[in-house]
């Protein structure tokens, strides 16, 4: 697998992926034209759409609708590490949700490979080529 990062200008920076280009920018405070979400705001996304992305395959797999699920994510920043110390998924399910699927639901938002990833970290190396 191969992504290919371009740097766009002044604060732009894009990835090239499987046809897509996912652009990202910076907040104006941080030198950007906030003309894209923040790289480490994509970051964050990718968390809450992953569970979410199995939870809409669960329901479709038993013709239940999901107009009325969203994900309700929360992240919790620590000011002296400067990082996120705690995400919290909510899983706000309507009134007529079948019951007997609820521990499930969670069950399956816990697959996400997003999070699987963060809980067991690949390396990361970076070089540098001359070309």
């Amino acid at each position: 697998m191969k992504m290919e990062i371009t740097l766009d200008g002044k604060k732009q920076v894009s990835a090239l992926y499987n046809g897509f280009t996912i652009r990202t920018d910076q907040p104006v405070e941080a030198g950007g034209d906030a003309s894209a979400p923040a790289p480490f705001d994509l970051f964050l996304a990718s968390i809450g759409t992953c569970a979410g992305i199995y939870v809409k395959g669960f329901c479709d797999q038993r013709d239940i609708p999901t107009d009325n699920i969203k994900i309700v994510q929360t992240m919790e920043f620590n000011r002296e590490t400067r990082l996120i110390s705690n995400i919290g998924l909510d899983i706000q399910l309507p009134s007529d949700f079948p019951e007997k699927y609820k521990d499930a639901v969670i069950n399956v938002a816990n697959l996400c490979a997003v999070k699987k990833h963060l809980k067991n970290p690949p390396q990361i190396e970076v070089t540098a080529t001359l070309v």
